[in-house]
């Protein structure tokens, strides 16, 4: 299998990338081009050009050319690079050309991605787009009955946006079949790697026909993402564009010292500015009480974990993006697939153990150009692994010891955001604040019961003695 390169703009050596790189036959990625000049049809322009898209990102410069030519490609952009898009365009654009007709749970393309967040993020991108050429679009993964999903399946569907478990299911089920696929998509590569879903990738893979087109995107193009890219594109053309991390001129990195007394209080004040804030944390637990201390102290904060439901995921990530909540805080869920925009700040709480996750949870600022500011809280003990974590990362980043109230902080963060606090008597995120107690869960909802209070009932005595 030959391996055609394409532009490397911007872009460093990631562990496993020795692909040759000779030049293409299309404007170079680092110069700006229009959607019409890279030959997107009338339709699709129209979508975009009510969407305020007329300029492509480098991402999609360097590789709608060639997707759109029905090459398979491999393309390297660090998430919010505008990779979706690049993606999209090409898939739907070949099922319009291939004029095949949709059958009951036989997609025409397939598009694997790691979590069910970005599922739905990469279906947002492509709905408008497949309405304007009449195709249908829908999204599989787990967390959510699968009645719906079926249902869709059945009366028949162009893309398929799925989790690899999921999908597998289904098939094992007998209500999908990969047979008539024609294009196949594999976003953030290198996370379902890292999540451990390659083997489930390779399954899914070879059930789509040998010989169709086949993408592939990633942040990083490491050994594991290496191995899916020898077995199963074919003489892929490879465009890497972006670092895995913004440039140092976009995005800020600063390392604040605190002492363990301080810490709550220094967290407080760098959630408390205007802009949208993402707050990581190494545990579940972790996440969860924090944004129940910042909503308590007026600053709306919701949370984002393994242990919510899909709906409870959904509905936080709403308010986050629509503005109700100006702080996220999250495990390293977020670190991956999840498109806010606007992140203007984003706090390692809890400094992450390696550097790929550092990259990838400061990747979620500073994000198509705008600019970020990362800082990593570190406790006296905790300095030398981050001073070694950041050198890892290549990121020099400004050192200083703080304390509340400092000026370091009020630097980053601005002016502070008016405090919102929640009503007197209210319920702040758990059953112990509720007002009633919990009866059971619908669709990630707690439904409080409507019998009210029970009678105190008499304990009964028992023969029996305690162990």
């Amino acid at each position: 299998m030959g391996l055609r390169g394409g532009h490397a703009s911007a872009a460093t050596s990631s562990p496993g990338e020795d692909y040759p790189r000779v030049p293409s036959n299309h404007p170079a990625s680092g110069q700006p081009c229009s959607f019409r000049e890279l030959g997107v049809r009338a339709e699709l322009l129209t979508v975009l050009t009510r969407q305020g898209l007329t300029t492509a990102f480098p991402i999609q410069t360097a590789t709608l050319p060639d997707a759109l030519a029905g090459c398979d490609v491999l393309g390297r952009g660090r998430t919010g690079s505008g990779k979706t898009l690049a993606f999209a365009i090409p898939t739907i654009t070949a099922l319009a050309h291939s004029g095949l007709r949709r059958t009951a749970g036989r997609p025409r393309a397939l598009v694997l991605v790691p979590t069910r967040e970005l599922a739905n993020q990469v279906a947002d991108t492509f709905a408008p787009l497949a309405a304007a050429l009449g195709q249908r679009i829908t999204t599989v993964y787990g967390g959510v009955g699968q009645g719906r999903q079926v249902s869709a399946l059945r009366g028949g569907i162009d893309v398929l946006i799925a989790c690899p478990g999921r999908l597998e299911d289904l098939l094992g089920q007998r209500h999908v079949q990969l047979d008539e696929v024609e294009v196949t998509v594999l976003d953030e590569a290198d996370h379902m790697a890292d999540l451990g879903f390659l083997p489930a990738v390779r399954r899914l893979l070879d059930l789509t026909p040998a010989g169709s087109q086949r993408l592939l995107f990633s942040a990083t193009l490491d050994n594991a993402v290496d191995v899916l890219v020898r077995r199963y594109l074919t003489n892929p053309v490879v465009h890497s564009v972006d670092p895995v991390v913004a440039a140092e001129s976009k995005m800020a990195h600063h390392v604040f010292t605190v002492d363990h007394a301080d810490k709550p209080s220094v967290i407080r004040e760098l959630a408390s500015g205007q802009r949208r804030s993402l707050l990581f944390t190494r545990t579940k637990h972790a996440a969860k009480k924090l944004a129940k201390q910042l909503t308590i102290a007026g600053l709306p904060a919701v949370e984002l974990h393994g242990n919510l439901s899909q709906h409870a995921r959904a509905r936080n990530l709403a308010a986050f993006s629509e503005g109700s909540a100006r702080v996220l805080v999250a495990t390293d869920i977020a670190a991956r697939g999840i498109h806010v925009d606007e992140i203007g700040l984003v706090v390692h709480v809890d400094p992450p153990a390696e550097c790929k996750a550092y990259l990838h949870r400061s990747g979620r600022t500073a994000r198509a150009g705008a600019e970020g500011v990362v800082v990593t809280l570190s406790t006296p003990d905790q300095i030398r692994d981050v001073r070694a974590l950041t050198r890892l990362a290549g990121i020099k980043p400004v050192m200083a010891q703080v304390r509340p109230g400092a000026e370091q902080i009020t630097a980053l963060t601005g002016p502070p955001a008016p405090l919102v606090l929640p009503p007197a008597g209210a319920s702040v995120s758990t059953p112990a604040l509720a007002p009633a107690k919990p009866r059971r869960r619908q669709g990630g909802v707690v439904e409080a019961s409507r019998r009210g209070p029970r009678r105190p009932t008499r304990r009964r005595s028992s023969p029996r003695r305690a162990a």
